[in-house]
């Protein structure tokens, strides 16, 4: 169905049930879950264990960050503040006028493509469409795409050409399945000000087929629509994508979208088209944000598994926001050679977003990052790809707990990780051991004479046996005396009947796991994802999109976080929480000193308030703990928290 005419369906028939359109090509699989109980992860992806991903679009015009199409529509927010001062007001200068600005003048997708495989990427995926509906493939049922609007080139179809030279399976992502519900801001008018009532350009009919069209009263959804037209819509286009490319991975940026046939209709075509490509053998990874049973390949959006999944999974991060953002400081390379080895110990995968500049092109410390990367990866990648878990992932002192929005750990060289491949088992410290010895417990000596007959230790890099001791307490190896690298050591280690020897429970470690540290603009974010949660009921969860402290309704439960800072200062503290059950009464703990906040109640439980509590002097640089809690056990109500902030005092 051609897009106008879907629209025209939309304007002139009421919102009511209607059969759906959901052509698959034939195949083993069908729509239901029963069918996709039959899919098998390819090799493929098992073994390469890291790609690099393109979260890049218009978005990236502004340079402010991830939601800036969305946000730019809440008044009173840093992205409508900016959208204000550069280009007018929304209600005449919207997003449709931003996205004609991305011209991606400077993009050159196989130089690109050829640093991320030297880095040691082993497939790569382009984004399709966000939430803000804007295609980057070559579409003939929207205009609002790169070929026709802003750069005038299929961005995915030259994204996947030099994926494909290069030997690189190609993925492509889709967020389209929330911009209609996403969008509905676009919709909306200031509250307030000389033009408040004024509807935003999204009211505007004449832009509907980029905006969408209002959605019904009752389809309140903060993610997926229930209305069927555009569940159709979704249905059509993402089809299109997947049957014009025939992508060896396709991302969804939620769980199966709309939870029915109409989602698991479209990963049985994706699986179909790939058995037909590949004599009958599905070869295509489908990923989403929801368990799978192996139908598919779970993705946990910055966070990691807790332990060794019996199927594979991944992880999609970003060394910096989602899309350019001129404030955000770069991860270092240890975070990124940390989580990928912690990731592949425990059967997943690390998708992680290069952050491009709006020309397509990289920040000078981007390229710096993958230069060294790839220095790292000729050493250890044997340790990395086309290996499978151990009988453990790993032992040392962080433990990290498992889920989305869980990834900001400290490791140290006493973290160890496992994985094998042939005959060989590879252990990993997340850094360089002291005194050039490296004591790994999991292969100690035990009392059957037949385990753990470690034969040879080798350190990649450097040629050779090393000297090594066992006994009961674990195996101990004596390092060269030069240092191979700050960030990692890794042992090749051969043996027979090599199996984890038990290691007694060790007492709580007093080195926090989750660090968090100042912004580029000395701010301090503790986010609901980097929160040590204490009580049972408490949950991570998501509300329009966005993680959040929920299910806070026990009184006696709380919240904390550790935060370091270089040198002493005065912080202004704000939360921003929703308290759709009433005014909501805290106490916040930080560096010894204690303040009380209310936030009153807000319109819902994804309607977030910002509330300031008042500030803090942290009299000594270093490590020190927030913690927030209930003011009055007995008049609590539950909230939703999002996030606290300490911002600096200017003296």
């Amino acid at each position: 169905m051609k897009l106008n005419l879907m629209l025209a369906f939309a304007l002139t028939v009421p919102f009511v049930s209607t059969a759906m359109d959901l052509p698959v090509a034939p195949g083993p699989f069908v729509g239901t879950r029963d069918s996709l109980t039959n899919y098998s992860c390819p090799d493929w992806f098992r073994d390469a264990k890291f790609g690099i991903w393109a979260h890049w679009g218009p978005q990236s015009v502004p340079m402010e960050g991830d939601w800036y199409a969305r946000k730019m529509y809440q008044q009173g927010s840093p992205q409508y503040n900016d959208h204000l001062a550069r280009w007018g007001h929304p209600s005449t200068n919207g997003w449709k006028d931003i996205v004609p600005l991305w011209k991606a003048e400077n993009w050159d997708p196989e130089k690109l493509i050829e640093l991320y495989k030297r880095a040691g990427a082993k497939y790569f995926v382009s984004m399709g469409s966000h939430h803000d509906d804007f295609f980057l493939w070559n579409s003939k049922l929207h205009k609002w795409n790169a070929v026709q609007v802003g750069p005038h080139r299929d961005v995915v179809g030259e994204w996947q050409a030099a994926a494909k030279k290069n030997g690189l399976p190609f993925g492509v992502s889709e967020h389209l399945g929330a911009s209609f519900s996403w969008f509905q801001d676009s919709h909306k008018s200031d509250k307030t000000g000389p033009l408040a009532g004024v509807p935003y350009d999204g009211a505007n009919s004449n832009y509907w087929d980029l905006y969408h069209f209002p959605a019904a009263p009752d389809d309140k959804s903060t993610w997926y629509t229930k209305d069927p037209r555009w569940q159709q819509q979704w249905y059509n286009e993402i089809k299109e994508l997947v049957d014009n490319y025939h992508p060896d991975l396709l991302y969804s940026d939620g769980p199966v979208p709309f939870g029915n046939e109409v989602g698991l209709s479209q990963i049985a075509n994706l699986y179909n088209l790939s058995a037909a490509d590949h004599s009958g053998k599905t070869e295509a990874i489908y990923n989403c944000k929801e368990n799978s049973g192996g139908r598919w390949v779970q993705d946990y959006e910055r966070g990691v598994g807790g332990g060794i999944s019996p199927v594979p999974w991944q992880t999609d991060t970003s060394i910096g926001d989602w899309f350019y953002n001129k404030h955000w400081k770069y991860q270092p390379l240890s975070w990124t050679v940390h989580m990928l080895v912690d990731i592949t110990s425990k059967n997943g995968n690390l998708l992680l977003n290069v952050v491009l500049r709006p020309d397509g092109t990289l920040d000078p410390e981007v390229e710096t990052m993958l230069q060294q990367l790839a220095d790292w990866t000729a050493i250890n990648g044997e340790a990395i790809y086309g290996t499978r878990p151990w009988l453990v992932f790993g032992e040392g002192e962080v433990k990290a707990k498992g889920g989305a929005f869980k990834e900001n750990f400290t490791y140290s060289a006493k973290d160890i990780r496992f994985t094998t491949k042939g005959a060989a088992l590879y252990a990993i410290a997340l850094g360089w051991p002291e005194e050039n010895k490296i004591a790994i417990r999991s292969l100690a000596a035990t009392d059957d004479a037949k385990q753990n007959k470690i034969e040879k230790v080798e350190l990649l890099g450097r040629a050779g046996e090393l000297k090594f001791a066992q006994t009961t307490n674990g195996l101990t190896v004596e390092l060269p005396g030069e240092k191979l690298s700050d960030l990692t050591c890794a042992l090749r280690i051969t043996g027979r009947n090599l199996k984890p020897a038990p290691i007694p429970e060790a007492p709580a470690v007093a080195v926090p796991a989750c660090i968090v540290t100042p912004d580029s603009q000395g701010r301090l974010i503790f986010s609901a994802a980097d929160a040590a949660l204490h009580g049972e009921h408490l949950k991570l969860e998501e509300q329009g999109g966005k993680p959040d402290i929920g299910y806070w309704d026990n009184a006696d439960e709380w919240v904390a976080w550790t935060g370091r800072v270089d040198k002493p200062g005065t912080y202004q503290v704000s939360a921003t929480i929703a308290s759709a059950n009433g005014d909501a009464e805290f106490q916040l703990e930080a560096a010894g000193q204690k303040l009380n906040g209310k936030v009153f109640r807000t319109a819902g439980w994804d309607k977030f308030a910002t509330a300031d509590i008042g500030t803090v002097e942290i009299k000594q640089a270093g490590n020190f703990t927030v913690v927030l809690r209930a003011k009055d056990l007995v008049a609590w109500q539950a909230i939703n928290l999002n996030s606290l902030h300490l911002t600096p005092v200017a003296k």
